[in-house]
């Protein structure tokens, strides 16, 4: 069975290794790439193709609600999780109406992370 493809994206390179961490824990899963912004994250889904991408909400250059539609152009049977600090909701809510399927809260816990993963999986 092929493994799940990510793409990992945030600005904090400790948040991306986190979440490459305990990603790669799972064997079903390879991270194919990671990115620090809006910018780099359309360009690694563009090279990529991922199944799933991570995307961070609050990033220099551009944000993650600015990416996701881009991210959709590109590469568009990419599903998109957000990650979001607490009192991001309106945020959030914006780029699942932008086309995101989840969203992660940070500090996040690994069951929570693997629950969004099985969320988008199941979605067309």
């Amino acid at each position: 069975m092929p493994k799940t493809t990510f793409v990992v994206t945030d600005d904090a390179m400790f948040m991306r290794t986190l979440l490459r961490r305990m990603l790669e824990q799972n064997d079903e899963f390879e991270v194919l790439g990671e990115a620090a912004n809006g910018l780099e994250a359309i360009e690694a889904a563009k090279h990529h193709q991922p199944d799933i991408m991570t995307l961070d909400i609050t990033m220099p250059e551009m944000d993650g609600i600015h990416a996701v539609p881009e991210i959709m152009k590109v590469s568009p049977k990419t599903k998109i999780i957000m990650v979001t600090a607490m009192g991001q909701q309106s945020m959030v809510i914006e780029a699942i109406k932008l086309g995101a399927k989840d969203f992660v809260v940070k500090p996040f816990e690994k069951s929570r992370v693997y629950q969004a993963i099985k969320n988008v999986l199941s979605v067309n």
